[in-house]
C-alpha cells in the first residue's frame, strides 16, 4: 500500500537510493580534478588508470560509432587529449552511472526500454540543438549528459511504487496532464524531488545534476547553467510531442516564450534537427551498454 504522506514515500524513496551503488572512488576523483583548471591529461590518466572498468568504458565510448573516429584509439592519453578534459569528466559520469542504474525490467509503471529511448532522444537532441546554435564543441558533451539523465528521478518512482506510479502514468493519460503534475497529484512528490535526493546521495557536480532538479520549474532555477537547463527543457518537449521512446509524458507542457527566447531561436529550430535524431540515437545507444 502506497505510503499517505509525502514524507513516508520521500523515506521509503531515499532507502531505496540508500542501496544503490555509490559512484565509484575513481569517477569522484575524475570529476574532482576535471573541476580543477590545473589539471593536466597525466593527472588524469593517473586516476583514470586505476581503474580497469572505467579506462574500459571510456574507451569503448570513444572507439564506438557516437563519436565515428576514423582510427581505433587504445592509448588512454591520447584519448584524453583527443577528447578534451571536459569530455572526459562527462563520459566518466555519464557511463559510471548507466553502468549502477538498476537494469530491472519487471516494474510496471513504466517501460524502461521506452523510457531509455525517450532519455537517449533527449540527450541527442540536446547536443544537436546546441550545436545548432553554435555551443562551443568543448561543452558539447555536458548538454548530452545533462540531456541523457534528466529523469533518473523517475527510476526509483518506478521500483518502489511501481503499480502507484503506473496510476500516475494513467491520470496524466486521462486528465490530459503532463506527468511531472499528475505525479506530485497522485503521489504528492514528483521526479524532480527524487532526482534531487539522487543528486544529493551521488553528489553529482553542476549542470548535470541541476538539469535534474529544475529541468520542469526553469523559472525557479538560481545558478549559472540556465542555457543548458534550458536546452535540454526544448529537447524533452521536442522528444515527448514526437513520441520518440516513452517516459510516461503523453501531454507535456511547451516550455514557455521566455525559454525560446533566452535561446534565441524558435520552435522551429527543432525541424532543423529532427531528421538526424535518430540516427544519433541507434550511436549513443551504446551509452545503454557500457557495462
Amino acid at each position: 500500500m502506497r505510503p499517505v504522506t509525502k514524507e513516508a514515500l520521500t523515506e521509503k524513496i531515499a532507502e531505496y537510493i540508500k542501496d544503490m551503488p555509490s559512484l565509484p572512488t575513481s569517477v569522484s576523483k575524475v570529476l574532482n580534478l576535471c573541476n580543477n583548471p590545473q589539471t593536466s591529461p597525466a593527472d588524469l590518466n593517473y586516476v583514470i588508470s586505476l581503474d580497469p572498468v572505467l579506462v574500459g568504458r571510456v574507451l569503448k565510448l570513444l572507439n564506438s560509432a557516437y563519436y565515428g573516429l576514423n582510427q581505433r584509439v587504445t592509448n588512454l592519453v591520447r584519448a584524453i587529449i583527443m577528447l578534451g578534459i571536459n569530455t572526459i569528466k562527462n563520459l566518466a559520469l555519464s557511463s559510471a552511472i548507466m553502468g549502477i542504474l538498476p537494469k530491472d525490467k519487471r516494474y510496471q509503471g513504466l517501460d524502461m526500454e521506452g523510457f531509455w529511448r525517450h532519455s537517449l532522444c533527449v540527450g541527442t537532441a540536446t547536443k544537436l540543438f546546441a550545436k545548432q546554435r553554435g555551443v562551443d564543441p568543448k561543452r558539447l558533451e555536458e548538454y548530452f549528459t545533462a540531456g541523457l539523465l534528466h529523469d533518473i528521478g523517475k527510476i526509483p518512482l518506478n521500483a518502489v511504487l511501481s503499480r502507484d506510479y503506473m496510476a500516475a502514468v494513467t491520470d496524466a493519460d486521462r486528465e490530459r496532464l503532463s506527468l511531472y503534475q499528475a505525479e506530485s497529484k497522485t503521489l504528492g512528490i514528483n521526479h524532480c524531488d527524487v532526482g534531487a535526493i539522487i543528486v544529493n546521495a551521488w553528489q553529482l557536480p553542476g549542470p548535470v545534476g541541476e538539469t535534474i532538479v529544475f529541468h520542469h520549474n526553469l523559472a525557479a532555477y538560481p545558478g549559472s547553467h540556465s542555457d543548458i537547463l534550458n536546452c535540454v527543457a526544448v529537447a524533452n518537449h521536442f522528444a515527448s510531442e514526437r513520441e520518440v521512446g516513452f517516459s510516461g509524458d503523453r501531454y507535456p507542457i511547451k516550455p514557455d516564450g521566455w525559454v525560446w527566447q533566452s535561446l534565441g531561436v524558435g520552435d522551429n529550430v527543432l525541424e532543423a534537427i529532427e531528421k538526424t535524431v535518430n540516427e544519433e540515437i541507434e550511436k549513443a545507444k551504446v551509452f545503454l551498454t557500457i557495462g
